[in-house]
């Protein structure tokens, strides 16, 4: 089945840094990126902070964020196919603009919120 996702860029919050957002029921699961997923290779890797998950109204917005904490830009959006789902390791196709094919997120245990998203290839 598949569902929205959004990529955001985050500024004036700290660095600059980039919010990938999965709909996932009445939330989106949110990953905190360093750098846009966009250009990674085959193969490539990069950090992914696990955040709270976000409000579903973050998949159309763009604009101001509350509390003073900065603003976000829609970089990209579409739909995702969640291929495999558990606690250590998420298989994802997704099929955005920009951001498209097969991906992964995984962490090495359970007690952190330290992610790697990795690039597998195309769908």
């Amino acid at each position: 089945m598949k569902v929205a996702f959004v990529l955001h860029a985050h500024s004036g919050y700290g660095e600059l840094h980039y919010d990938l957002m999965l709909s996932v029921g009445e939330a989106l699961a949110t990953w905190q990126l360093a750098a846009s997923p966009v250009e990674l290779a085959e193969g490539g890797e990069m950090p992914a902070r696990r955040l709270a998950d976000h409000r579903s109204a973050y998949l159309e917005y763009e604009g101001p964020v509350s509390r003073g904490r900065g603003r976000v830009q829609r970089i990209d959006g579409g739909e995702y196919e969640l291929v495999s789902q558990g606690p250590l390791r998420w298989e994802i196709v997704f099929s955005g603009s920009d951001l498209a094919g097969r991906w992964e997120l995984f962490r090495p245990d359970e007690g952190t919120d330290a992610w790697t998203l990795r690039r597998l290839g195309p769908a």
